[in-house]
């Protein structure tokens, strides 16, 4: 009879799916340091909407703030983030800090495992001497540690967390076999033991790297196609024809995720003498896209007889992505703050998200509802579900008589709108 009780740390996206799943099998404690979120746990309420209400009231988890709450586990599973600071770089001082909360309540053969992105090399070179240094233990001798990158595609409905094989990796072979079989209890889909921590690190950085690539291709594509009047899905959709071709779509590209771990690879690239290319062009091709898409809706609006300075414009969307609410690092706020510069008036509509918490992230005041016959410009940033379910006629009574509505996420077709990437 195996004996684990599991300490999960950090209760946002990844953690709190995770410490929900563990607890139908094992005696869960999930950790968190915002005591708001605390307490809206404790009443059965997920703001990320990845839990359901039901399954919080269901689950056996220990929900808590107290770090002496985790002192009888003997698994630790560190779900923190791993932003970027304003200069691109790596941001570990999360990941930093929840070890170093760990390492003083580590025992002897305790087994923590890390979740967050990070670069690779980054758990044993980081994350264990802060280990080692806190509880005055030896590494491999007295503690163990592991990798299992997450995968949670928040927002996604179709594909919940047991449904998402695996990674796993640990310290060692030992290790690793307690690891794969605490994720096995609760991953329908079945794990896969990465030969080393180093590989399952690098694995996670690429899957989003190799995504993040491919957008900005289909995005340079897109800057390629307007100078030449051609319209860029219906290129992507007779290409599409083709078996082997890829589905990726033009946007704006910013979330926890694709819009930060490139940064994580480079980082480390550079740190062993090597400057990567392709990997960088695509960053900057994304990172310039709300800029390029505020050029070409002030260019439409002037081309309209619009004056820019004091209009009006509408945003729909302020999320990273559609039918989430995280605004972690989103790229709307970029096209916001473009459209500024033009000293517009520009205001954002976004039901999906949680107000409070745009106003605390950027300062935003969002909208309740927008204005009838009142902007000179809408532009359809995210592709949320309750705006699917809008007409463009819903849309344009929003706007005065002469507007321009810019798709920027093809939620409707190209014939009934102004403009679109």
């Amino acid at each position: 009879m195996h004996n684990y009780k599991i300490g999960v740390i950090g209760l946002g996206y990844v953690g709190l799916p995770l410490a929900v799943a563990l607890s139908s099998k094992f005696n869960v404690v999930g950790f968190d340091i915002n005591k708001d979120r605390i307490n809206q746990l404790l009443s059965h309420q997920d703001k990320t909407r990845e839990v359901s209400e039901s399954d919080l009231k269901n689950s056996e988890a220990l929900i808590t703030n107290d770090i002496h709450d985790l002192k009888d586990c003997n698994i630790f599973i560190i779900t923190v983030p791993t932003p970027i600071d304003d200069f691109n770089n790596p941001n570990l001082n999360p990941l930093k800090s929840a070890t170093m909360q760990i390492s003083k309540i580590l025992k002897c053969n305790d087994i923590v495992v890390y979740e967050s992105t990070v670069y690779p090399g980054a758990t044993e070179e980081v994350c264990v001497p802060i280990l080692e240094q806190g509880s005055q233990l030896r590494f491999n001798q007295d503690f163990f540690v592991g990798y299992s990158p997450e995968r949670i595609n928040p927002g996604d409905k179709s594909k919940h967390l047991a449904e998402i094989v695996k990674v796993v990796s640990g310290s060692t072979k030992e290790a690793l076999e307690t690891i794969n079989f605490i994720y096995s209890s609760v991953i329908t889909a079945g794990t896969y033991l990465a030969p080393s921590i180093r590989v399952a690190e690098s694995a996670k950085v690429i899957e989003n790297i190799q995504r993040d690539v491919n957008i900005a291709l289909i995005n340079e594509l897109s800057i390629l196609f307007n100078h030449l009047d051609i319209d860029t899905y219906d290129v992507l959709e007779a290409a599409g024809t083709k078996w082997n071709f890829l589905p990726f779509k033009p946007g704006l590209v910013g979330g926890h995720c694709i819009g930060v771990d490139p940064y994580y690879l480079t980082h480390k690239a550079v740190s062993v003498g090597y400057h990567p290319e392709i990997i960088l062009a695509g960053r900057k091709i994304n990172d310039g896209m709300a800029n390029y898409v505020a050029n070409q809706l002030v260019h439409s609006m002037i081309q309209k007889g619009i004056q820019i300075k004091n209009s009006k414009i509408l945003i729909m969307g302020l999320s990273f992505k559609e039918d989430c609410p995280d605004l972690r690092n989103t790229k709307v706020m970029d096209l916001y703050l473009s459209l500024k510069n033009f000293h517009a008036d520009v205001e954002i509509f976004d039901p999906v998200c949680d107000p409070d918490e745009a106003f605390e992230l950027y300062g935003l005041n969002l909208l309740s509802e927008p204005q009838d016959s009142f902007y000179d410009s809408v532009v359809l940033a995210v592709k949320h579900s309750v705006f699917q379910n809008l007409s463009v006629q819903d849309v344009r009574s929003y706007c005065k008589p002469i507007h321009f509505i810019y798709d920027l996420k093809n939620t409707f077709n190209s014939v009934n709108v102004d403009g679109r990437l």
